[in-house]
């Protein structure tokens, strides 16, 4: 058997022709967007600027309380306590908070909750253990934290329905430097 191998012949320099079309395609659908764009920017740009004229306008007492009515008054109440609220959560020193429970973190007790009551100053904390020790165990690192006080295992529940029978725990603890 004589076989006659073919000859490849590949070449890789050779470059293929663009079409010249392509590009003024390109270059057309490009200035479209681009008109486009701008055309949504002027568009803002003038929305912006109505908004803040009317901003202006009902910034004056007069036209605010013909605007509003009297209706207001008590609705501008309770937004004033909803601000006030938010601002007392803002200012409260979460991080003693946090870096207490972090403190006492363990590989035995999962965290499913933490609930701070800044206002009075306590804290709820609900999780499970592996076991009712690790539970203890967990409530004593919590009462060496120096932001907790008052620490006391309110609550722990066997979960009879999980094979891995984990001990479900609740804590209130007193948080120090709430205000």
């Amino acid at each position: 058997m004589t076989g006659h191998m073919r000859r490849l012949d590949l070449d890789f320099h050779r470059t293929r022709l663009a079409s010249p079309w392509a590009g003024w395609v390109l270059m057309v659908i490009a200035a479209a967007f681009i008109t486009e764009l701008g055309v949504s920017y002027l568009g803002a740009r003038e929305a912006l600027a109505q908004k803040q004229r009317r901003l202006a306008e009902l910034g004056r007492p007069t036209e605010f309380a013909k605007w509003v009515g009297p209706r207001s008054q008590r609705a501008s109440a309770e937004e004033i306590a909803f601000a006030a609220e938010t601002i007392r959560r803002l200012t409260t020193p979460w991080d003693n908070l946090f870096t207490a429970l972090e403190s006492a973190a363990s590989d035995d007790v999962a965290l499913l909750a933490i609930d701070p009551d800044p206002a009075s100053g306590t804290v709820v904390i609900s999780g499970e253990s592996k076991d009712y020790l690790a539970a203890l165990s967990y409530v004593l690192y919590l009462r060496r934290a120096k932001a907790l006080s008052d620490v006391q295992l309110v609550k722990h529940e066997l979960r009879q329905n999980d094979p891995r029978r984990p001990v479900a725990f609740s804590i209130s603890a007193s948080w120090r430097e709430a205000r």
